[in-house]
């Protein structure tokens, strides 16, 4: 699963760099990271009745939620640290259909302009991972299939993250560059 993983993230960064989303250096935030667990098993029921009928929803509203969060982190992260259920606090200030467009003008609060661009790139990585997932030498329905689409949420968590932290001017690079 660790290779999956690896291979999704790699796909997925390498896009969002070309694009000049994130940098080469992705993010390290712990604070962010340790949610995932939390964010990932709230957000697992939604994302897996979704998913075959809109697999790029499913894939793509959790980088939405990774965004929201960083902005919360960079905002006041003493406040929004108490928040028990992050991902349920966004999709109940509307509902899951709408989060992506929550998530875009009221919390990362974007010009129409920006969500539409926002929107873009989310479907372009949810459909690149949508399409990894499917030629994966894996067998539908099973154990590692399940495993293997919670790596992708995780990802695709991860590089909101790093999207939302890079538009807020967090650059990373390592020690020395």
């Amino acid at each position: 699963m660790d290779n999956y993983e690896s291979v999704i993230r790699t796909n997925i960064a390498e896009y969002l760099q070309a694009i000049g989303e994130v940098d080469k250096h992705l993010p390290e935030a712990p604070d962010i990271e340790e949610l995932w667990a939390k964010v990932g098993e709230a957000y697992l029921p939604d994302a897996m009745r979704e998913f075959e009928k809109y697999p790029t929803v499913a894939l793509g509203w959790i980088m939405y939620v990774g965004m929201a969060v960083a902005k919360y982190w960079d905002v006041d992260w003493d406040l929004y640290s108490k928040v028990e259920n992050h991902y349920g606090y966004l999709r109940d200030q509307c509902d899951f259909d709408h989060l992506d467009d929550y998530v875009s003008e009221k919390v990362l609060l974007l010009e129409a302009s920006e969500v539409e661009r926002l929107r873009r790139i989310v479907g372009e990585c949810a459909a690149r991972v949508d399409n990894q997932l499917v030629h994966l030498p894996i067998e539908h329905g099973t154990e590692d299939a399940f495993r293997t689409f919670v790596a992708a949420l995780h990802q695709m968590y991860l590089m909101g993250v790093a999207m939302q932290l890079k538009r807020m001017g967090y650059h990373m690079t390592k020690l020395g560059e």
